[in-house]
């Protein structure tokens, strides 16, 4: 099963026009993969503060389908999937009473906090990854034969 995680919008998320603003679907994206994060036993602060690793955005993109609403009760799903030595992307399913209101991707690459320069992730994010991915595709299985 992917990683889920449930949040109500919040009037600081909406714009003038009372709906979600467009940045603030990202920073929803970036609470469910903190989440998972600590899910999977990951000391946010150690993570976050002063590491020696860094994970930093190198590309994001969502795509918008729907209008998001304060109140609105949200379900982000989280599916990350290793690229390749060096780097990770997590695909986030938004969706309201079972309909789908937005996806976004964001890509993220290992790199050294000091020098910046790139390097191979470290175990505890290869484990975090295999975790959830297994999660997904096992969840992906169980729908496909409910669906036969």
């Amino acid at each position: 099963m992917p990683f889920i995680y449930n949040r109500t919008v919040h009037f600081q998320d909406t714009d003038a026009a009372g709906v979600v603003y467009f940045a603030n679907v990202l920073a929803i994206c970036h609470e469910a993969y903190e989440e998972s994060l600590e899910a999977s036993n990951i000391n946010l602060k150690d993570f976050f503060t002063n590491p020696s690793i860094a994970y930093p955005i190198v590309h994001a993109n969502v795509d918008f389908l729907r209008p998001m609403f304060g109140g609105d009760k949200l379900i982000i799903s989280l599916i990350p999937q290793k690229l390749g030595v060096d780097k990770f992307e997590i695909t986030y399913e938004i969706t309201i009473a079972d309909v789908v209101v937005a996806k976004a991707i964001t890509r993220h690459i290992c790199i050294d906090a000091i020098s910046r320069s790139k390097q191979e992730l470290s175990n505890e994010i290869i484990r975090w990854l295999e975790t959830n991915h297994r999660d997904a595709e096992e969840a992906e299985r169980r729908k496909s034969r409910e669906i036969m």
